[in-house]
This record gives structure tokens, sequence and C-alpha cells, in this order.
């Protein structure tokens, strides 16, 4: 994510993450929704940390729509349109450890995504066993979302700094097929990809990570998404030590066709780009390091996913460096 220490780059969940990228009905791949929750990856993506534990805390909200004239295959129905609203509190707690693997800096992870989301579908065209519905449908879900661990690899030369992670999406959130709300994705799914940030003296950041995701079929509704590519950026300036800013986006497109017998609107591939700001600030206090950072992003060129609007707000803790004073590096 987009703290400048060590919790940076954390879902991490990330991202699952869906709701739209984490958790259940957030929208192709199945009723829009996939594993990877783009933008998740933002400023300092591929810096390395400092060894030690160090936790992450994330506030995110979304809310999104499609219209009447799109369908959505969601659990055993076709519904016409889809409003959503999610909000999740992402806890990552991680520990960096400090004796190198691969000539690298090996960071491991898990995120909990406690939320709750609202759905909405203006019309349902078809429901199952071939049943008619033509009345609007509503439903709400609180609970817990699918479990995110990560495992990153970073190493550093100079201004220039590599990632490599995989992130696996456990199924263990609050699902049900019949349900146009839910807080997991009914299925598992495996992501993998690299970043590089590229870190100037003259206080000039600019990060970029790409992964693909695989998703297995979901047994309940005996649908499998196809495979999906993503695409997060940041780009900062550092006037001082302890404050930054910059623009950040996303890029999600779904290359790999919808199958299984529960795919019944065929290949039904997503996309979706997005661009926003961000703003971030480190401070030192009671021997612990505390990094800030809020961003949001605007989604425009969707298909096949609801578009709208999110923001995310980080709060990284982990201990202070012995050698600093304060502030972010």
């Amino acid at each position: 994510m987009a703290s400048r220490r060590s919790g940076r780059g954390w879902r991490a969940a990330a991202l699952l993450l869906a709701s739209y990228g984490l958790p259940g009905t957030a929208l192709a791949d199945e009723s829009g929704a996939s594993a990877w929750l783009p933008g998740q990856f933002a400023s300092f993506a591929a810096v390395p940390g400092d060894p030690g534990f160090s936790l992450e805390t994330i506030y995110y909200r979304r809310s999104a729509s499609a219209n009447a004239g799109r369908s959505f295959s969601i659990g055993g129905r076709i519904a016409a349109g889809l409003d959503v609203t999610e909000q999740y509190v992402f806890l990552t707690p991680s520990y960096t450890f400090a004796d190198p693997v691969l000539h690298g800096q090996l960071t491991l992870a898990a995120t909990f995504a406690p939320g709750r989301m609202d759905s909405s579908v203006p019309a349902t065209l078809s429901g199952p066993g071939g049943r008619s519905l033509s009345a609007s449908s509503s439903d709400s879900m609180s609970g817990i979302g699918d479990l995110y661990p990560l495992a990153t690899l970073k190493w550093a030369v100079g201004s220039h700094n590599f990632l490599a992670y995989v992130m696996p999406s456990v199924p263990i959130g609050a699902y049900d097929p019949n349900r146009i709300a839910g807080l997991g994705l009914g299925h598992w799914a495996l992501d993998c990809g690299l970043g590089y940030t590229f870190m100037g003296r003259s206080g000039i950041e600019l990060s970029i990570t790409a992964g693909l995701t695989h998703n297995f079929i979901n047994p309940y509704t005996q649908y499998q998404s196809g495979v999906d590519g993503h695409i997060d950026w940041g780009a900062s300036y550092s006037p001082t030590e302890t404050f930054y800013f910059g623009p950040v986006g996303y890029f999600y497109n779904q290359l790999g066709a919808d199958s299984g017998s529960g795919a019944r609107l065929g290949a039904f591939r997503s996309r979706v780009t997005a661009v926003g700001g961000q703003a971030g600030y480190g401070f030192a206090v009671a021997g612990l390091q505390v990094d800030l950072n809020l961003r949001g992003y605007k989604e425009f060129e969707a298909d096949n996913r609801p578009e709208g609007w999110n923001v995310w707000f980080t709060v990284g803790l982990s201990r202070v460096r012995r050698e600093a004073s304060g502030g972010a590096p």
C-alpha cells in the first residue's frame, strides 16, 4: 500500500480484493468481483522496509454502480444493473526478516477484512429454475471477508527497488450464492506479480506494480472467472522528509474468458481504469514509526463491472529504527 515504510504494499488486501477485489459482489469475473483489489499497491511499493513486526490498518470505502443495461451473474440468477457500497477495515500484521533470502528482503503478511456491503439490483431478469423476477431487490451483509496471505521479496540497488510477490485468496468470508451481497468470493484464487520503485534524491518517486490472478472454480455456482491482469501505479514528490503527495491510478483488465456451466453470460470479460491523488505523512512517537496515507480514485471506462469511486486511509505502525530520529525516510 502506500505508507512510506515497512507496511507499504500490504494488503495488501488487499485484495483483495474485491468486493471489488476483495470480497464478494463487487464486479466480471463472477458478478463482476475479482480477488485483486485495484489500488492496493501505490507509491513506495517496492521499497524495502525495516526488519521486525509491523501492522497496517486500512479503512476502505467504495461506491459504484452499473445501469440496468448491464447484466451480471449473481449466484443462481441473472440480474440487470447493480449498485454497490462497500466498507472494509483491512488489518494486516506482517513480519520482515533481517536475514536476506535470495539476496532480497522477505516479508510475510496476512490481511483480515471485516466489513459491510450494501447491494441493490434495479431489475432481475431471471431466477433459479427459470423463474421470472421483475421487482427490484436489495441486500446487506456485515461480517468477515476472505483471508489474504502475502509473501514479498524486495531488492534495492541504489535508487532502484524491485518487488516480487505472491498472494493467495482463501475463501473463508461470508458467502451465500442466493444473496446479492457477499463478503467472500466463494472460491480460491492466486495472484502473483512484480513491482518497481524509483527513489530519486530530489524527492521524486515513481512506482508501478503489475500482476496476474488465476481464479479457481466456484464450487457453489460452477463458475470459473478468467485470468485477470492489473497494473497499479503511484508517483510522489517529497518537499520534506515527512510529507509527500502525488497522483495514483490503476488499470484492471480481465484477460481470460469466464467458463463453467454457471457462466451463462459467456466470456463476460471486465475492465476498469482509475486515476486519483494521494498524500502521506510520517512521524515517530513512543518508539513507533507512524505512517499515514490518504488516497482516492475515480473510475472510468468500466466494462462488465460497476463504476464509481473509492477512498483508502492507511495507518502503518512499525518500530523506529535505531538510527532514525523521527519522520519518514
